[in-house]
């Protein structure tokens, strides 16, 4: 089951890579029930059962929940929530103009981040 979400997040990747990072080392590995994206060995996605969860700034985040384009993310009943990743809804995730524009944003905030 791991391996499936490692292939589609990787086919993912291929067509929704945002040009542009070519400086950049993008990777897909195992993540815990899932997948995870990594740009210069930082994580800023991830594709569980959950859904597609990306790291973002907070004002993207809280547009994105006002909207319901999103929703808030705990990857177990009890664990607490993500602060800095949202689930994107099927409509965003689907929408690969909009996927791209979201993870190019995701890649520059992490590697904005220590």
């Amino acid at each position: 089951m791991v391996q499936e979400f490692v292939e589609r997040l990787s086919e993912l990747m291929m067509r929704a890579a945002p040009s542009g990072f070519s400086n950049f080392t993008l990777e897909c590995k195992h993540f815990f029930s899932g997948a995870a994206l990594y740009a210069n060995g930082k994580i800023y996605a991830t594709l569980t059962p959950k859904g597609f969860a990306i790291k973002l700034p907070e004002k993207n985040r809280e547009k994105l929940l006002s909207e319901g384009k999103a929703k808030k993310l705990r990857y177990f009943s009890k664990a607490p929530i993500k602060k800095e990743y949202i689930l994107l809804s099927k409509a965003v995730f689907d929408d690969l103009k909009s996927l791209q524009g979201y993870i190019k944003i995701s890649i520059e905030y992490v590697q904005k981040k220590e």
